[in-house]
């Protein structure tokens, strides 16, 4: 007698169908986001983007708001691959009841609410405080570079632009002669359908190339004397800031450098070499690892940073920090300055540390004020048990977790404003699965 198998019969059919709880088993996190964003979040700006009574009923906002922050927990980031999952994942239909929004959908809700979406972070965070998971007993703050949406080869020096624009001028008005001549040309030639003067197609591509070099090298051109005006002495006289004589436009320097896929992304430098991106910031608690702050600049220094986190540490949480750490990029005397300002104990290394212990950079000369001498001093105690170690054991891991874990190595969208929306959403997603674990 043979074995006996379990009958598979892909034509049955059911009589009651599933349930959405029975889709994925009891405690899986997708019950968790849809609750949560069903019953504590407060969706009202979302909802009041909704005005318009005429046409056919959009997908319910709760719905596509917990599609989208459970889609970001799952490290699916794309529209189209969100859509897909929709009718592909079991876990992703629990969240939608099976239903089917396309990528178009996705893509447009997340663009259109992108403000309201980041404002979800502050009420995750103050979850996370009800649950007693945020002390502020110590927060470790790190920049990290992400790339942008946009390749650096699309990246050209205001120099190249200089040189690119006279070619390129040259060759439109070598080709505007060209279609002058052809234009005396016989009618039958150019046959009955044409008048004869149309521009080739490779004409108005190089016109296009040209114009979009021309407004590079005006934006170049704007920044350098926004700069300039920043930069000047209220006081009067020129200042010395590079733009000559009085009346003379500042000087834009030749590695200057704009993206034409994403203008805002910058060439920013990390330990694999050079990326097109942008620097996102944390400043993370170190009791459950919960992200307290959060930003993105197109910067490569992260020392002008540590205010304004200071700022969102305070404002999000109700309350400041007792004590920061920070690495040596964070350095600098006003720095110090700002965290004894407000009273916050700090640990930003004045220089590269190596296996417990701080070694100043042979670049650097030694602290000179009473200040950065006290913060050596304060780092360089307590040597592996230095509180300043709580740093890479506190905010690294965060970073690893969001771009290792959930494998999030590039911005989908463009443009700083857009891109700190998206960053907020990963911080408000990563906090979400630490409520989620808490809770579980």
């Amino acid at each position: 007698m043979g074995k006996t198998f379990r009958e598979w019969s892909i034509e049955q059919r059911w009589l009651l169908p599933p349930s959405v709880q029975e889709l994925v088993p009891p405690g899986h996190v997708a019950h968790f986001v849809r609750e949560l964003v069903r019953e504590e979040l407060d969706l009202s700006a979302i909802f009041a983007a909704y005005d318009e009574e005429r046409g056919a009923p959009p997908f319910h906002p709760t719905m596509m708001t917990a599609l989208l922050l459970y889609a970001y927990s799952q490290g699916v980031y794309s529209s189209r691959k969100i859509a897909r999952a929709c009718e592909e994942r079991v876990d992703f239909m629990a969240v939608t009841a099976l239903q089917r929004p396309d990528f178009r959908t996705v893509s447009k809700f997340r663009l259109q609410h992108l403000s309201a979406l980041e404002g979800l972070f502050k009420q995750v965070l103050r979850l996370c405080q009800k649950a007693g998971m945020v002390t502020l007993g110590h927060v470790a703050l790190d920049g990290t570079k992400v790339k942008a949406n946009a390749s650096k080869r699309k990246a050209m020096s205001y120099e190249r632009m200089l040189k690119g624009e006279a070619q390129l001028e040259a060759e439109v008005k070598r080709w505007f002669s060209e279609a002058d001549a052809a234009d005396l040309g016989d009618d039958d030639e150019q046959g009955r359908e044409r008048r004869g003067d149309e521009l080739p197609a490779w004409v108005a591509d190089k016109q296009k190339r040209l114009e979009k070099l021309r407004e590079a090298r005006a934006a170049l051109e704007a920044e350098a004397a926004a700069k300039a005006e920043r930069d000047k002495p209220r006081g009067g006289g020129d200042g010395g800031s590079g733009g000559g004589g009085e009346g003379e436009p500042p000087k834009v320097k030749a590695k200057a450098q704009r993206n034409f896929t994403d203008p805002e992304s910058r060439i920013l430098k990390t330990s694999d070499g050079f990326v097109q991106g942008y620097n996102a910031q944390l400043a993370v608690c170190s009791e459950q690892q919960v992200i307290v702050a959060h930003d993105v600049v197109a910067e490569q220094n992260d020392a002008p940073r540590l205010p304004e986190m200071l700022a969102q540490i305070r404002a999000n949480a109700g309350r400041q920090a007792i004590e920061l750490s920070a690495d040596n990029g964070y350095f600098s005397e006003a720095n110090l300055r700002e965290l004894k300002k407000r009273r916050v104990r700090g640990y930003v290394a004045p220089g590269r540390t190596s296996h417990g212990n701080t070694k100043r950079s042979k670049k650097k000369s030694a602290p000179r004020t009473a200040l950065a001498r006290e913060m050596a001093a304060r780092v360089r105690r307590g040597g592996h048990r230095s509180r300043y170690r709580m740093r890479k054991q506190v905010v690294e891991p965060v970073n690893g977790h969001i771009k290792e874990a959930r494998g999030f190595r590039r911005f989908s969208l463009r443009g700083k404003a857009k891109v700190r929306g998206e960053w907020s959403l990963l911080c408000t997603v990563h906090n979400l699965l630490k409520l989620a674990a808490r809770r579980g």
